[in-house]
C-alpha cells in the first residue's frame, strides 16, 4: 500500500469514526434533554396523563370553547413529545385524586369544578370572582394582598402552577392553567410549552405558581405574555379568616 492509498484510508476511517461519535454524542445529548422534560412533566416513558377540561361559561350547553381546544392541542403535543399518553375528561367526569398520574387542568374555578377543588387544596391564598353579575372586579384575582382585575381583550390575567402534594418521590404533578379568559388559557399553555426548560432549570421538579398576563389579545391572541411574578408563596399562605363583629 503506498503512500497516496494510506492516507486516503486513513481519512476514511478518520471521517467515520469523527460521524459515529457526533451522533453517539447528539444522541446522548438527545435523550438527557427528554430525560429532563420528562422528570418535569411526571411523563415516563408510555405513562398515562389526564387532561381535564372545562365547559364554556358563555355557553348553556356542554361546549368547550375554542380556546381551550388549542390549550389541550399544545399540552397534547407536550405529552407527545415525552412518549406518555392521555386521556381528555370534563370537568365533571374527573373523579380520582392527584399524584397518581400527572393532570393539566384548564379553565378557571368557575367553570371548572376541578380547579375550584384544586385551588382550594393547595392554592388557598388565592381568591377568584366567580360572580356573574358583570361589573369591574368580575373575574379578578386576589392573591395575598393583591388584586389583579381583567380589561377584556386588552390586559388578562392567568396562573400557572405546578404542583405536587404529599411527599411522595413518585408523585406526579398537577399543572393549573386558571385564567380569566380562555384564550388565557390557551396563552398559559404556549408559554409552558415554549419555557419548560427555563423553568425546570429554576424550579426542577418542586412547585411554582405564576402569574401571566396576557396583553392586547384582541389583536395578538395568546402569543404575547409577560411574566408578572412568581406568587409561590402567597398562593400557598392562608389567607387570614375574617371575623364577623357581633353586637351584644
Amino acid at each position: 500500500m503506498n503512500d497516496d492509498v494510506r492516507n486516503i484510508v486513513l481519512g476514511v476511517v478518520a471521517a467515520g469514526v469523527s460521524a459515529a461519535l457526533g451522533w453517539v454524542t447528539r444522541t446522548y445529548l438527545w435523550r438527557r434533554k427528554l430525560r429532563r422534560k420528562q422528570a418535569f412533566f411526571g411523563l415516563p416513558q408510555n405513562s398515562e396523563s389526564l387532561l381535564v377540561v372545562n365547559r364554556d361559561a358563555g355557553s348553556p350547553d356542554l361546549a368547550v370553547h375554542r380556546y381551550d381546544v388549542f390549550a389541550l392541542l399544545e399540552l397534547a403535543a407536550l405529552i407527545k413529545e415525552c412518549g406518555a399518553n392521555a386521556e381528555v375528561v370534563t370537568q365533571d367526569a374527573a373523579r380520582q385524586g392527584f399524584g397518581e398520574r400527572t393532570e393539566f387542568c384548564v379553565g378557571g374555578p368557575g367553570s371548572n369544578r376541578r380547579m375550584a377543588a384544586h385551588m382550594q387544596a393547595m392554592l388557598p391564598g388565592v381568591r377568584v370572582n366567580t360572580d356573574a353579575e358583570p361589573g369591574p372586579d368580575r373575574l379578578a384575582f386576589q392573591i395575598g394582598g393583591e388584586h389583579y382585575r381583567m380589561d377584556s381583550g386588552v390586559t388578562e390575567y392567568v396562573l400557572l402552577a405546578r404542583l405536587t402534594a404529599g411527599r411522595r418521590r413518585d408523585a406526579r404533578p398537577v399543572f393549573l392553567f386558571c385564567g380569566q379568559r380562555a384564550i388565557t388559557n390557551q396563552a398559559a399553555a404556549r408559554y409552558l410549552a415554549r419555557n419548560h426548560e427555563r423553568l425546570a432549570r429554576k424550579h426542577g421538579t418542586g412547585s411554582f405558581v405564576l402569574l401571566l398576563k396576557v396583553i392586547n389579545s384582541q389583536v395578538y391572541g395568546p402569543d404575547v405574555v409577560e411574566l408578572v411574578e412568581d406568587v409561590t408563596r402567597a398562593a400557598q399562605t392562608p389567607r387570614p379568616a375574617t371575623t364577623v363583629a357581633t353586637s351584644t
